[in-house]
């Protein structure tokens, strides 16, 4: 069955204190050349149905109403997972 992929970003201008906590972490562990991290969401949504246009928009419309919240997260992707992710 097809699985659709969908990543939520925190929105570039906000601060990500989670990323940060990783980024200085990083740091500490002499990792500094790790200079920024960012942490969003990934969903991954399988479906009984042939992956179509409509199908898309759907999923779309999804990720904007239930999935990410407008004032502080973009959808940054919704894709078809290739068969190399389907397990």
């Amino acid at each position: 069955m097809p699985k659709i992929v969908v990543q939520v970003m925190p929105k570039q201008e906000l601060l990500d204190p989670a990323g940060k906590a990783v980024q200085r972490s990083l740091a500490a562990g002499g990792r500094e050349h790790f200079t920024d991290v960012r942490i969003g969401k990934r969903f991954e949504i399988v479906t009984d149905r042939e992956v179509t246009p409509e199908l898309m928009d759907e999923v779309a419309q999804i990720a904007d109403d239930l999935l990410s919240n407008g004032v502080i997260e973009d959808v940054i992707s919704i894709e078809v997972a290739g068969d190399e992710e389907l397990s």
